[in-house]
């Protein structure tokens, strides 16, 4: 096990007239689950492929614990990594696909056979190990996957997407059963999703990229609760935080005509207009005239809660289109209807407020 670090780690592709990952500093400890998040080509995977020595790194350096492994080939940097299309050999048994790099690095059947049967009884593939990836769900094989990167016993687990190919039920029980194989094995381990769920649930840290540059790396809950910019405001949460930009006046930012109240001291650091973000567990259905007036939009039931989505009222037909919607979780369970205007209450000390020239957080 090992540390992983970045050193302004920059990749540029050939032809490509800004860099896919630019001077990437991040420190990884010792035993960690790191995940790095972001939307398609922010340089997530590109940085994982680097770290793994499938990826020129044109400058800057990477070390896996105090070693500089920045040009040395994939086979000398003691990692293993997991793909998201699992890239088993559908000629070989489980077993062989397991026990495959063992063979290749000479290391006896008997050690061969004893590790790879450790790795099934941990992933409960005992019963498979005879069978042919053909014969195995998708759920199976991505566990083969993650057996044969367990036997060869790696300083660095690498997973680029790995449960990007299973459906939605299977994907939520497999990230579970990673993050406690993780804990219990104790490897560092980087992992790449799109899936912000999945980010939130699984990493010790998240680091939220963005065309190439880390954005923030902190805690889920911290990234949540706190976060740096208005990118990862937006980014980070399911349904998304709503990011509604008003006008800095006397008490607070102006939405529609309602005045959100934002303390005096947040809004000597805005200009004339801000941007609010507020989660929709923090919007409620007002019981008065206190609050943003909305359209409704639609109304989504969930069963315990539900999401409300609307726009700001008194929109024009053309702007209601192009306009932000709004969301609110709530437990109300009717007065509502699509076309209804009703207000959301926003809850006490639950603003966020971003500083719109700079897009950073200034509460």
């Amino acid at each position: 096990m090992a540390t992983v670090t970045f050193k302004d780690a920059t990749r540029v592709y050939p032809g490509a007239d800004h860099p896919s990952v630019d001077k990437l500093n991040l420190a990884i400890g010792d035993g960690e689950f790191m995940v790095l998040v972001g939307p398609s080509g922010c340089g997530k995977s590109t940085s994982l492929r680097m770290l793994a020595g499938l990826e020129e790194v044109n400058s800057g350096q990477i070390l896996i614990g105090d070693r500089d492994v920045t040009t040395l080939p994939p086979k000398d940097r003691d990692i293993a990594m997991v793909f998201q299309n699992y890239a088993l050999y559908p000629h070989m048994t489980v077993a062989d696909n397991m026990g495959f790099a063992l063979k290749m690095g000479g290391v006896g059947k008997a050690e061969r056979d004893q590790r790879v049967a450790e790795a099934a009884k941990l992933l409960g593939l005992e019963e498979f190990l005879n069978r042919k990836p053909k014969a195995l769900s998708g759920g199976q094989r991505q566990r083969v996957a993650m057996g044969r990167a367990i036997v060869r016993s790696p300083q660095v687990f690498l997973m680029d997407e790995p449960l990007s190919n299973l459906d939605a039920k299977l994907r939520v029980a497999t990230r579970t059963q990673i993050a406690a194989l993780q804990s219990r094995l104790g490897v560092t381990t980087v992992y790449v999703t799109h899936d912000q769920v999945e980010a939130m649930t699984m990493g010790d840290r998240v680091a939220v990229m963005r065309d190439g540059i880390l954005q923030q790396v902190d805690a889920p809950l911290n990234l949540y609760d706190k976060p740096k910019n208005l990118f990862v405001a937006g980014f980070i949460g399911s349904p998304a935080m709503n990011l509604i930009k008003g006008r800095v006046v006397d008490g607070g930012v102006q939405v529609g005509d309602y005045v959100v109240p934002v303390a005096r001291e947040v809004l000597a650091k805005a200009g004339d207009t801000a941007t609010v973000g507020i989660r929709p567990e923090h919007l409620s259905l007002a019981d008065d005239e206190r609050g943003i007036p909305v359209d409704v939009s639609v109304i989504e039931e969930l069963g315990a809660d539900g999401n409300v989505y609307g726009t700001l009222a008194g929109l024009s037909e053309d702007d209601r289109l192009n306009a932000q919607q709004l969301v609110a979780r709530t437990h109300a369970r009717g007065g509502m209807h699509r076309g209804s205007r009703i207000r959301f209450a926003v809850a006490p000390g639950r603003v966020h407020v971003f500083n719109d020239s700079t897009q950073e957080r200034i509460s």
